[in-house]
């Protein structure tokens, strides 16, 4: 089990690195998203994985899970998603501004002094 995760977590770090290195803005966001749910389930994961365990330690349950971690992983997930919508609006003004949706900005698509391209 401990192996399936451990894979996972590096098929979305790679995918999410892999993607975020792209020229448009539409691949750098997906990878952004990726590269937060390979941390969100490397936080999940580092309270152990325990299948069947109360969250609290009670007198007949043989363990617990460690709930610091899953809380940890809420918090992420609300940040993360309050960040997504910050770099999709900001890519659409972006967009919008330049009328392409190139990451990188040659010097033919620098604006000149008259402000105009």
């Amino acid at each position: 089990m401990e192996a399936l995760v451990a894979s996972a977590i590096g098929l979305m770090t790679s995918a999410g690195v892999y993607l975020m290195l792209r020229q448009r803005t539409f691949p750098v966001v997906v990878g952004l998203t990726l590269l937060t749910y390979a941390v969100n389930v490397f936080l999940f994961t580092s309270g152990r994985l325990a299948t069947n365990m109360p969250a609290i330690y009670g007198t007949g349950a043989p363990g617990y899970s460690d709930p610091l971690p899953q809380a940890l992983v809420l918090t992420a997930i609300v940040i993360s998603f309050g960040m997504t919508a910050v770099i999709v609006m900001m890519a659409l003004g972006a967009f919008l501004e330049a009328g392409h949706d190139k990451v990188d900005m040659n010097d033919d698509d620098a604006p000149t002094e008259g402000g105009q391209k």
